[in-house]
């Protein structure tokens, strides 16, 4: 299944990302979940939550799902 998350801005960060798609409650549980949980960003993965994420960006979680950055 592949989600698509529009943003207005020119990029957001990873921990902002979790958080607008509903991965997460807070912000502050982005460091938690990704220290958990593998998460691949075009490809690599990646657990820096201050990752910036532009429109294109493919952001990969198994066992919840693929999302696209718009």
């Amino acid at each position: 299944m592949n989600n698509q998350i529009k943003i207005d801005t020119e990029y957001i960060t990873l921990g902002q990302f979790l958080k607008l798609a509903d991965i997460i409650q807070s912000g502050g549980m982005a460091k938690w979940f990704l220290s958990e949980h593998e998460v691949y960003v075009n490809g690599e993965q990646d657990q820096r939550r201050g990752r910036k994420l532009r429109a294109g960006d493919k952001i990969e979680i198994p066992s919840i799902g693929t999302f696209t950055v718009l």
